[in-house]
């Protein structure tokens, strides 16, 4: 089947009603400012934007938070994983934001965007087109991609279009085939998280279905909690995770019986590409990642130690490898293995 027929399988939205913003109670202020899980110097806060989008039934916000210089034509652009945000880039942003303008989107459905009306519409199909919208809306030809798990498969599918704007990408633990087991373990916990009672129930869930994620700080494991969750103002009070948790539905839609093959998609990358991936992931296979460094774009291949799905680019060393090849013309080296 091809990738085309395996999205409009995945993703056809019914004709429903158009999609409805988020409420100002299920908003975030836009003047929010993080606490670095890291010292910072230098480098300015970041500034919380949002450009409106159209999908297949109606019109949608997607905020972004951007760092470095408003005015910097060298734009490099990170995405998230499936339930994540834009602030999972933070650290990686501050060290690059004197090289680029940075920008990290929080996908529809997730962070500070705009929730769906129609679940169905969360797809592919919709994430790429809000993605060529943003970078229509920072007026460059080209950026350069960080890309994690879903974020990855956009780059992906962008990159390998005829006249793409990306011209350099790192794809963080996700590849060309997706596991059946790692999305059947996904499909277990998205749109499934409870109430919490309180902040700290509220990181023990984190840490918990972010395990995989390796040994994080406890700073660090504060700063992914905090842009995780929102304090609820309705009567039940507690906290909720910032995510629709209709995506869920969308995502079980379809059942997964077998894994996704996007070789065909891969192989259309012309740009030079990084692939990183954690030793222990369940999502990128030993032989799909081998077989990257020699198919498509040839990438550079990076695996980190003690690391599942997916390096968090938090660490040091991580964000080391993603700014060595970023800002050196990719002379990463052609397979690492990396302490983590």
């Amino acid at each position: 089947m091809s990738l085309l027929d395996t999205l409009k399988k995945l993703f056809r939205p019914p004709p429903l009603p158009a999609p409805t913003p988020l409420s100002p109670a299920q908003a975030c202020p836009a003047s929010e400012v993080a606490t670095p899980s890291a010292p910072a110097s230098n480098v300015c806060a970041p500034r919380h934007r949002m450009v409106q989008c159209c999908g297949p039934h109606g019109l949608h916000r997607m905020a972004y938070t951007e760092w470095g210089d408003a005015d910097n034509p060298r734009v490099l652009i990170c995405v998230h994983g499936l339930t994540r945000n834009g602030r999972d880039f933070d650290d990686l942003a501050r060290a690059l934001a004197d090289h680029y303008r940075v920008v990290c989107p929080d996908v529809v459905g997730r962070g500070r965007s705009d929730w769906l009306g129609v679940k169905t519409d969360y797809g592919f199909p919709v994430y790429v087109a809000d993605m060529v919208t943003l970078i229509a809306r920072l007026d460059v030809e080209e950026v350069h991609w960080v890309g994690t798990s879903m974020g990855g498969i956009i780059g992906m599918i962008l990159a390998s279009q005829a006249g793409t704007a990306i011209t350099r990408m790192v794809l963080n633990d996700v590849g060309p085939i997706i596991t059946a087991i790692s999305l059947q373990r996904i499909g277990q916990y998205v749109g499934r998280a409870p109430r919490f009672a309180d902040f700290a129930a509220a990181e023990a869930y984190i840490r918990e279905v972010g395990a995989p994620f390796g040994a994080l700080s406890a700073a660090q494991w504060r700063h992914l909690t905090e842009y995780s969750v929102r304090a609820m103002d309705d009567a039940e009070g507690g906290f909720a995770m910032v995510y629709d948790p209709g995506l869920g539905d969308a995502f079980r839609g379809t059942p997964i019986i077998a894994d996704i093959d996007l070789w065909p998609v891969y192989d259309g990358v012309r740009c030079p590409t990084l692939a990183l991936r954690g030793a222990d992931s369940d999502l990128l296979e030993p032989a799909t990642f081998a077989a990257m460094a020699v198919r498509g774009p040839c990438a550079r291949t990076v695996e980190f130690a003690a690391v599942g799905h997916a390096p968090m680019l938090m660490d040091p060393a991580q964000i080391a490898v993603v700014r060595d090849f970023l800002l050196a013309g990719g002379q990463a080296p052609a397979v690492l293995t990396s302490p983590g």
